[in-house]
């Protein structure tokens, strides 16, 4: 049979689950990736062996693909689906499958009308756990069937650390459009159409534009008879992401997260044994469950996680429909992602209004100081922090939006590649000093010299052309080797060798910095380069991978034991230095290392979280020699059992590194800079865990 090629219509972070799930489905090739980022379709692409197209209706016209699926930002899918549709492909459209039930309706009418498939991107509906739960239900294994709870308790961390540019987080409506289809789907398939009766809202987070956003959800709806609870929770929580059905025989409980299912039932035994027995059933499924998943893993090289299988399951079912030219599977059907569409339009439409603050305008923004990473945790301060000192600022971005709308006379949002000589070009008009702040997060060193350092060295190139007179750059105290408790490290310590056996973010940033001076030394680029250290405050995350491993929101595996002094600096005192920098003209061709004073350990952090807020999390050690060793082994099986290609193997100094053994010396960049970052303990743990808000209320 011939296979169904495919086309990835948005080459985001979500295109990566869809382009490997496709892989390891029998009898469909994708062929093409279009995004108008052609670096990032070429990126895709490469890896599958796919052509790159820079719109749909290139796509179409070369005539090539049988189905696409849309990735893109919500508010395009309608408009991307229909001309895909009437284009003669099939179509999978991603949840939300459009902004409204009317425009649902645009893609489903396009698919009846073209004799097309359809399918909507409810993709936890394809669990085998769902499955059974489904079969369970239509059985009558419950009983009758009385009330369900469906739960998203899953942190949404962007809510308080951004980028607060996402689609995501635009409108307070958007929560909804983007969670409400997995929650009603299931709901709609189990129970048929809702009707949403009561929402409410809480633990409301402030963004820097004064706006408000609801980080718990709770709706009370119907369905039949079937009494509805549905449940949103997107601060630090526990992840909860489930349905309970209570019926008269038994209670259900799915966890759509993990892909596993528990029925609780009535037994027919005595008083007695009954509770044992009950208690004996209970512990042989979650037995079965666990070593079923574990099994799964250990089976496949950690290819078949949860969230990966629910995608299989969601495209089997719209490629078999098209193989077999049968009807679309009713989970994903147009009739269901109308239905739920339009319950989640009953939800939004319970919303209370959420005007924002009106800001008056008065002028426009005269840029003199441009930020590249500006929507970023310290990008984001260190703008406004500029503009107190009097600086308008220009923030270099892909999207249009603004985290600035409290500052409409000072910060201008100016969208560009990073890539394009021309837009960097635009973007240096009037400007006096760049700051560069962006990173890349590569899987190879092919991909990080062309997507980091080489796009480093275009926005070095850019600013020496339009006579920016500073340029600084923020590499990582990462790059450093830190694994000798004996070494203390100042600005004059190296790096080291060629950093081949270093974790690539590291040697990414080093090399970036050695390209940097090369071009101070030998054209003339006015750099300094700034490395801070592990950067704690407003609007930064409770989990913070500077200071170990974690899982979840309630427990970490700190690196190594946990009771040297870490590297610790507030966002507020990097702010200030990095203002300083442009300020002091003896900073040109110096580097600093952004280290606030001594203050905590690993467990001292931890400690101060329990005592300020009240959350003890639980904190386990981290052997740094098992963290080589077991990296080493996933190494080995990706590089000789998945044969891929371009790994990199950090070392086991790399790996302690991570630990932050060796101490700092912040005394050059306090001279320098006439700096003094927080001296009192008292005030540090104020404004790096209270002020923080980690939990997000």
């Amino acid at each position: 049979m011939t296979p169904i090629k495919v086309g990835l219509v948005g080459a985001g972070y979500i295109s990566d689950w869809h382009a490997d799930t496709l892989r390891a489905i029998d009898g469909v090739d994708v062929v093409a990736v279009c995004d108008p980022s052609l670096g990032n379709a070429g990126a895709l692409a490469a890896k599958h062996g796919a052509q790159v197209f820079p719109s749909l209706t290139a796509l179409i016209e070369a005539g090539i693909a049988d189905a696409v699926h849309i990735l893109t930002p919500p508010q395009f899918h309608r408009d991307l689906a229909v001309e895909a549709l009437n284009g003669g492909l099939h179509c999978l459209v991603e949840k939300p499958v459009a902004l409204s039930q009317a425009e649902t309706r645009d893609i489903v009418e396009a698919a009846n009308t073209s004799g097309k498939h359809f399918a909507a991107g409810h993709n936890f509906m394809g669990l085998p756990s769902y499955q059974r739960l489904k079969s369970a239900v239509d059985a009558g294994t419950l009983g009758r069937v009385s009330s369900a709870e469906i739960n998203w308790h899953f942190p949404l961390t962007p809510l308080r650390s951004g980028p607060y540019g996402l689609w995501l987080l635009r409108d307070p409506q958007n929560l909804l459009l983007e969670l409400g289809p997995h929650l009603f789907g299931f709901v709609v398939d189990l129970f048929g159409m809702p009707e949403v009766e009561h929402l409410s809202l809480g633990k409301s987070v402030t963004f820097p534009d004064g706006t408000t956003r609801p980080q718990s959800l709770r709706m009370v709806a119907r369905a039949g008879d079937v009494d509805l609870n549905v449940n949103i929770t997107l601060v630090e929580t526990a992840d909860d992401r489930s349905v309970i059905i209570r019926g008269s025989g038994g209670v259900a409980r799915l966890d759509y997260a993990a892909d596993t299912l528990i029925i609780n039932r009535e037994n027919a035994s005595d008083i007695v044994v009954n509770p044992l027995q009950r208690q004996i059933s209970l512990a042989g499924q979650n037995l079965r469950e666990g070593a079923v998943n574990a099994t799964r893993q250990v089976t496949s090289l950690y290819q078949k996680s949860p969230y990966g299988i629910s995608f299989m399951g969601l495209f089997n079912a719209f490629y078999d429909a098209i193989k077999n030219d049968t009807p679309a599977d009713p989970r994903f059907n147009g009739s269901a992602a109308i239905k739920v569409m339009t319950a989640v339009e009953g939800a939004i439409a319970l919303m209370p209004e959420n005007p924002a603050p009106v800001h008056i305008k008065t002028r426009d923004p005269k840029p003199d100081a441009l930020v590249i990473g500006g929507t970023g945790f310290i990008g984001r301060r260190l703008t406004e922090v500029l503009v107190a000192r009097g600086h308008d600022v220009r923030v270099l971005s892909r999207g249009r939006s603004s985290p600035f709308a409290h500052l409409p006379e000072n910060v201008e949002i100016f969208s560009a590649s990073l890539k394009d000589a021309q837009g960097l070009a635009a973007a240096m008009d009037g400007i006096k000093a760049v700051y560069h702040l962006g990173k890349s997060h590569e899987v190879t060193w092919q991909a990080c010299l062309e997507n980091d350092v080489e796009v480093t060295v275009g926005i070095a190139r850019a600013a020496m052309a339009a006579g920016v007179e500073r340029f600084v750059y923020t590499g990582t105290i990462a790059s450093y080797d830190m694994s000798d408790p004996e070494q203390t490290i100042t600005e004059t310590t190296g790096f080291g060798g060629d950093m081949e056996d270093r974790n690539l973010y590291a040697r990414s940033k080093a090399e970036c910095e050695r390209r940097l001076v090369e071009m101070q030394r030998a054209e003339g680029l006015p750099l300094t380069i700034a490395r801070p250290g592990i950067v704690v405050g407003a609007g930064g995350p409770l989990q913070h991978w500077g200071i170990g491993r974690w899982h979840g929101a309630g427990a970490v595996r700190i690196w190594g034991r946990g009771y040297h002094t870490l590297p610790f600096v507030l966002i507020d005192d990097v702010a200030e230095a990095l203002v300083r920098i442009i300020e002091v003209d003896a900073a040109i061709g110096e580097s600093v290392n952004l280290i606030g004073e001594p203050m905590l350990s690993a467990r001292d952090y931890f400690d101060a979280i329990h005592d300020q807020l009240g959350a003890r999390i639980i904190v386990k050690p981290g052997s740094l020699h098992l963290f080589f060793a077991t990296d080493t082994m996933k190494y080995l099986l990706k590089r000789y059992g998945l044969r891929r290609k371009g790994l990199v193997r950090a070392s086991l100094s790399d790996w302690k590194s991570r630990a932050h053994y060796s101490p700092f010396d912040n005394r050059h960049a306090k001279t320098l800079l006439d700096w003094q970052p927080e001296t009192d303990k008292k005030d540090f743990v104020r404004r790096a865990i209270v002020d923080a808000n980690l939990f997000g209320f």
